[in-house]
């Protein structure tokens, strides 16, 4: 079946060291209240590693009941006087603590990835996460999206890496693709980036590849405490490391 969601793609700046409080108010905190609320999924909550990216900082990912579902999110978001759901004033003021700015987007995904409750009962998980961005002309982003799952994907494998998840960016003249590979071993990530550079299989296809983009960056992440691929569930209430007054 076709993965017919939505889903909101955030890269965070963290202020300090709060990234750790960050993420448990994300998902502890705030995806419960989704969840019952919105219908939104927490589809994962990862630290970026400082030495691949901007540091301190967070990638948010949420699953939506599609377009029609997101449009009942903004609907119960922005209703409020302020533009801002007003039961959440509390929620906001804490999150304003730990985080200083956010870029956000709405992902399409292949109708071949998986959701992520399909994710969690797969068991896919890694100690680390490879996350591209990938940009090229308007109108390329799903044909390279289908080169990746025809190409690269299994090459990757071969390294051990899983594809969990590919997207290309709505509302940019389909110009924008994400991946998301679950990487079992920091090892493993090494041996991959090791081929892509050397005279193989994978460095020929990555070069091929490469040649049809604007530009590309692939960066490593860890799983928050609580993000489903480490715990292989939802975040619920009971995760909360004290009491949380909604």
């Amino acid at each position: 079946m076709a993965n017919d969601k939505l889903y909101i793609h955030e890269f965070i700046d963290i202020i300090g060291h709060n990234r750790a409080n960050y993420m448990h108010h994300m998902t502890a905190n705030w995806s419960p209240i989704a969840q019952e609320e919105r219908q939104q999924l927490c589809y994962g909550v990862w630290g970026v590693v400082g030495t691949t990216r901007e540091w301190p900082s967070v990638v948010n990912l949420w699953e939506e009941d599609g377009f029609d579902g997101m449009a009942a999110s903004f609907r119960h978001e922005f209703a409020g006087a302020g533009l801002q759901d007003p039961a959440l004033a509390k929620w906001w003021a804490e999150a304003a603590k730990f985080r200083s700015h956010g870029e956000d987007r709405l992902l399409v995904p292949a109708p071949w990835t998986r959701t992520i409750e399909e994710l969690c009962a797969d068991g896919v998980r890694g100690e680390t996460y490879a996350h591209e961005q990938l940009r090229t002309t308007p109108g390329k982003a799903r044909e390279l999206l289908e080169r990746v799952a025809e190409g690269g994907e299994p090459l990757l494998s071969e390294h051990g890496w899983e594809l969990a998840g590919a997207w290309e960016t709505a509302m940019t003249g389909d110009s924008e693709a994400f991946l998301l590979w679950a990487i079992p071993s920091w090892e493993q990530w090494a041996e991959a980036e090791k081929a892509e550079r050397a005279d193989t299989k994978l460095g020929r296809w990555r070069r091929d590849f490469y040649s049809r983009l604007t530009s590309v960056h692939r960066f490593l992440m860890a799983d928050a405490e609580l993000s489903p691929f480490r715990t292989g569930r939802q975040p619920t209430r009971a995760d909360r490391k004290t009491e949380w007054t909604e």
